[in-house]
């Protein structure tokens, strides 16, 4: 005669069988829409080797791949000049989406952007260094102050948020990052208000933009942000654990702290060097999670890689859109990103509410 638990524990051994029909499914669901996803990431790329400020018809784009052509002003352009910027914007939004979903799942805040560890304050630290007290001037020397600063950050924020005898809390981050970015700010305007040539210099760089941006800037970025990119998309099981609490994590074999530190190292590597290359960028690693999360659940083994090819979508995207609407100049993306971004956030918080971490 069966026991009066039988039906419970025989549901229970039965149900992963029964959902794993409708399991299967979704994760194919899902994997085709990310198939689908990439293909509109071709298509915004292509859009932006295409077009810009000069217009430059369809058939000479590809003949500038085909039969190039040296004398050819318009070859030079598409091969010199778009070819690296949209190089560096593939590779910058990628790093920034990616970097994004790592910052709100380690810290479980639905608010976290590369601004609240600290990265784009130490960067810009860094770089306004270089140029006061150093006299750098060129985009290349920007690139290795701002990737230093930012990892000195994020390594500051860790250690800080770190004190104590529960360790490396979401909210001790948080407050971590948010007093140490006000300390950099600070130290950032004293030496901006002292001197009006650093101003200048450094204006152009603190925008966020993609433009003069060449092959050299991309090679030397890249092999950060190519080696981050493996080491995020693994962190999917752990951030799903680390959503649940750490003491759940812990429970599920977890070492909370390995984690947490694994995720900022990731961190450091695709923020540091997004904003080393192209400068503070808002919006994108702040909504292309929430964007993803729409599309896959609270399942970062999906919302990463959504993530990764979100992030260029709206930013070379959000580059096209600022070369086409001041022709003949252009806007900065840094300004354009804001401009979609802001009310395209407020929408998501006004229909999600945000969604929980």
């Amino acid at each position: 005669m069966p026991s009066p638990t039988a039906p419970p524990i025989a549901a229970a051994a039965i149900r992963p069988d029964a959902d794993r029909p409708r399991r299967t499914r979704r994760g194919s669901t899902l994997a085709l829409l990310l198939l689908g996803v990439a293909v509109v990431l071709l298509v915004v790329v292509a859009l932006s080797i295409a077009i810009g400020s000069r217009g430059i018809p369809l058939g000479t784009v590809f003949d500038a791949f085909r039969h190039f052509d040296p004398e050819n002003t318009d070859h030079v352009i598409v091969r010199s000049v778009r070819m690296p910027r949209t190089i560096v914007g593939l590779l910058v939004g990628i790093a920034l989406g990616l970097a994004g979903a790592l910052m709100q799942g380690v810290t479980r805040n639905p608010l976290a952007d590369p601004g609240i560890l600290g990265v784009n304050g130490g960067a810009a630290l860094f770089v306004v260094i270089g140029i006061y007290f150093f006299g750098l001037t060129s985009l290349k020397s920007y690139v290795w102050l701002a990737f230093l600063g930012a990892a000195v950050a994020a390594v500051a924020v860790y250690l800080l948020g770190s004190l104590g005898r529960e360790g490396a809390t979401p909210v001790k981050l948080a407050l971590a990052g948010a007093a140490l970015t006000a300390m950099f700010g600070s130290l950032t305007t004293a030496m901006l208000i002292g001197d009006v040539q650093t101003f200048d210099q450094f204006r152009f760089w603190q925008v966020g933009s993609l433009s003069n941006r060449d092959y050299a800037i991309a090679a030397q970025v890249a092999p950060f942000i190519l080696v981050g990119i493996p080491l995020a998309l693994i962190t999917g099981r752990v951030l799903n654990a680390l959503s649940l609490g750490d003491d759940v994590a812990r429970s599920l074999g977890q070492r909370v702290g390995m984690a947490r530190a694994f995720t900022a190292l990731t961190v450091v590597l695709l923020c540091g060097a997004a904003t080393a290359a192209a400068g503070p960028i808002g919006f994108i690693g702040l909504t292309i999670p929430h964007i993803a999360r729409l599309i896959t659940g609270p399942d970062y083994r999906w919302i990463l890689p959504y993530s990764m090819l979100l992030g260029p979508i709206l930013l070379l995207g959000a580059d096209v859109v600022g070369r086409v609407i001041a022709q003949p100049t252009e806007l900065q993306v840094g300004i354009t990103t804001a401009v979609i971004g802001a009310p395209f956030f407020i929408a998501l918080v006004r229909r999600r509410k945000l969604a929980e971490l």
